[in-house]
């Protein structure tokens, strides 16, 4: 049987569905996150800049290097193992250690990260989590503990896969910088659900983050399409009243018009992100399978009251700004009809006014015409006449008969050749 040819991109496409592992996590144990994203055209960014930075932190340790062009790398750096992964606009860093520090959430974990190193970083920090994995204690001892690290008002926390784990987080940014995840974990549950969890947690954090960036462009925007909303009802008035030169006013919908349409070109990109965003946020958080921990709200709650409503804001946003664009483009078109109808009544007010002053012209050419003929045939009858006198002396005729006789051929020979000069000419 001869081989089967192979598609070029066949192992690299299903080698990608396996591409990014759970991390496989014992209990106690620690992580800290951190994403990174470049300020401006981080979906067109350099991605090498991204590597080379990843390069300088696994030299430190010794590390070996990832594969040229990878996405994913995972290894160790010293005691603590990082996963590294770059994404569409950020990339993230995850260091797991094994251990627990006597102080939780001690901001010296993140020394993890040289600061020389975090300086020199190819971005910005989008987010920083510092997670802390232990036993499941009793519950009056983990809300002890919950009370005394997280801040009771925006508490969000729950049992998730069925019991395997108890998680808690506030969402908010603590003194040093970071973002605080608890997570108690039941007797009996694997490493790999652990990782799992702690897997998914982060990325409830960083997608929630870069979600927000379409929350804080539509902040941004706002201002500028009151003034364009406004300005398109008053041309729309305008147009309705008829009060302003037509010409100006299709003007100002056509400026309009533009701002919008390019407006709508430089956010199709984030609305779009942050709908992905927000559908991960959400998938992430419906596959812990939560359950209510203590009476507290779970995350799902939180995301329904805190977050939800910025996703909706932004959805209303673009929904609007594509309103306005079609607004001003059919109030454009329509405009320019009407226009164009004016300008065809003009034209043909013009074009009858064009036939009568052909029609009085005709009748002038006509009647110079007829006065050519009179004046013509009154010379030609006079020399007629001039010329015949000897031949009327002969025949005894008057000069008021021979006049009499010549005018009437003189005068049909003068018009036959007036008509015969104007049947050339035209």
């Amino acid at each position: 049987m001869p081989p089967i040819e192979d598609h070029p991109l066949r192992y690299d496409l299903a080698n990608e569905l396996h591409a990014r592992p759970f991390p496989s996590l014992t209990v106690p144990c620690s992580a800290v996150f951190l994403a990174v994203k470049r300020t401006e055209e981080a979906a067109a960014r350099d991605r090498s800049a991204d590597m080379d930075h990843l390069r300088a932190l696994l030299d430190r340790h010794g590390a070996p290097h990832p594969q040229p062009g990878a996405t994913h790398y995972f290894g160790r750096i010293g005691r603590y193992r990082l996963k590294w992964e770059s994404h569409t606009e950020f990339v993230t860093y995850t260091v797991f250690s094994d251990t627990l520090s006597e102080r939780a959430f001690d901001p010296a974990e993140f020394e993890v990260f040289p600061e020389d190193w975090l300086a020199a970083m190819p971005g910005v920090r989008m987010t920083s989590v510092l997670m802390r994995v232990e036993p499941m204690a009793d519950e009056e001892t983990v809300m002890a503990r919950v009370g005394d690290w997280l801040v009771p008002e925006s508490l969000a926390m729950s049992r998730v896969l069925d019991d395997a784990a108890v998680v808690a987080a506030d969402f908010r940014i603590d003194p040093a910088g970071h973002q605080r995840v608890a997570v108690f974990v039941a007797p009996g549950t694997g490493a790999r659900r652990v990782g799992r969890v702690v897997q998914r947690l982060c990325e409830v954090e960083t997608y929630k983050t870069m979600s927000m960036l379409g929350f804080a462009k539509v902040k941004q925007m706002s201002p500028r399409m009151g003034e364009l909303d406004t300005r398109l009802a008053d041309l729309m008035d305008r147009m309705t009243h008829g009060d302003h030169p037509a010409d100006e006013t299709l003007d100002g919908l056509l400026e309009i018009s533009a701002e919008l349409e390019h407006t709508v070109a430089r956010t199709s990109f984030r609305f779009g992100a942050t709908a992905a965003y927000e559908a991960i946020v959400h998938q992430r958080i419906a596959v812990l399978r939560e359950q209510r921990f203590g009476g507290r709200q779970t995350f799902n709650e939180f995301m329904m009251r805190r977050y939800d409503p910025a996703m909706r804001t932004v959805k209303a946003t673009q929904r609007r700004l594509d309103s306005m664009a079609d607004r001003a483009m059919r109030a454009g078109e329509l405009l320019r009809t009407s226009v164009d109808v004016t300008r065809s009544a003009q034209n043909q007010k013009l074009l009858e006014s064009m036939n009568r002053r052909a029609d009085a012209q005709l009748r002038l050419q006509r009647t110079v015409e007829g006065l050519s003929v009179v004046a013509i045939s009154y010379y030609g009858v006079s020399l007629a006449v001039y010329a015949a006198s000897p031949l009327a002396k002969l025949a005894g005729l008057a000069k008021g008969e021979l006049t009499a006789l010549l005018t009437l051929p003189v005068v049909l020979l003068v018009w036959w050749m007036i008509r015969r000069i104007r049947a050339r000419i035209h």
